[in-house]
């Protein structure tokens, strides 16, 4: 096993101390288990080329929280500077391959099964012909026997005709309930759900417009908002792309969450006992915020700056 480098050490003891294995950390990076092993190691030569080296170590920075302008600065004599690798020897596997004249012995083949392939074409042929003529003999024995059976088939015919009128009758008088009853349930069911929807939209029509939410400070990374107008502090956090680390805190320090929050997955917190909440997110692309069931945008552009945290200060209604 090598010895960790500087740079190794910092990396892996800051994974540690957020509860983050290897395999989490490959989860949310993407990146192979053995080259997040060969960064905390610093044996680079496992890299699929030294172009990555950098990228790798900057998206293991992101994913654990860390600055990644003040690591590559305060740790560049360990991190090697990006080159550019050349592939002579497989663009010459490429040309030779290409120069292979194949298409002289493909011709040379083709020539060969000429006669055998003209023999069964020909068989193919006579085959078609005869099965044409022996369909045209079963057609026509066919029309004879039609037209023999027609009488007693018009009679038979006839008398079916009623009896399945009849029932048809029967069956159309008992589907008319049937639908009758069915519609009169679906129309119950749709002036249910559109009172309740309705009622709902009121309900946040009137909580809306109370509650406020305003940017109070922007710096770095970080953010802080003010939440006023409202008797309810509830906090939903729902990550669609990947899965990310989440840390929700109150102004005490007092952690509510800390870990992985998994792709497609949603974490509630009823924070409403509470004054100030911190949310850090490791990586923000895909995270949405909702505050009392209100969608809130998050203070950064996630393409720009990946970790986020966003502070929200609370002051209850009755207590304004």
């Amino acid at each position: 096993m090598l010895a960790l480098t500087e740079l190794g050490q910092r990396l892996r003891q800051e994974r540690e101390s957020k509860g983050l294995s290897l395999e989490d950390l490959q989860k949310l990076t993407k990146i192979q288990k053995r080259y997040l092993l060969g960064i905390e190691e610093g044996n680079y030569e496992v890299m699929p080329g030294k172009f990555y080296v950098r990228a790798f170590i900057k998206q293991y920075c992101e994913a654990i929280g860390l600055d990644t302008d003040a690591i590559f600065e305060e740790y560049k004599s360990d991190i090697p500077s990006t080159q550019t690798e050349d592939m002579p020897q497989q663009l010459s596997r490429v040309r030779s391959r290409k120069e292979i004249p194949q298409h002289t012995k493909g011709v040379s083949k083709a020539y060969d099964y000429l006669p055998t392939v003209l023999v069964v074409a020909g068989v193919v042929v006579v085959g078609i012909i005869i099965w044409v003529i022996a369909q045209n003999i079963v057609s026509d024995k066919n029309k004879e026997q039609a037209n023999q059976e027609a009488p007693n088939s018009e009679v038979q015919q006839s008398n079916t005709q009623e009896e399945t009128n009849e029932t048809t009758a029967k069956n159309d008088n008992s589907k008319s309930e049937d639908e009758q009853s069915a519609a009169d349930k679906k129309e119950k069911e749709k002036a249910a759900k559109e009172k309740a929807e309705k009622e709902k939209a009121e309900k946040e029509k009137k909580d809306s417009g109370k509650q406020e939410y305003k940017e109070v400070q922007k710096t770095g990374r970080s953010a802080t908002y003010a939440l006023s107008g409202t008797d309810a502090f509830n906090l939903e956090v729902t990550s669609t792309q990947a899965d990310t680390w989440l840390d929700v805190k109150n102004g005490k320090g007092n952690a509510f969450f800390s870990s992985i929050l998994k792709k497609g997955e949603t974490k509630e917190f009823d924070l409403t006992k509470e004054t100030e909440a911190r949310v850090n997110i490791g990586y923000s692309p895909g995270v949405e915020l909702k505050v009392n069931g209100k969608a809130v945008d998050l203070p950064f552009d996630s393409s720009k700056q990946v970790r986020q945290v966003v502070t929200i200060q609370y002051q209850p209604a009755e207590a304004q």
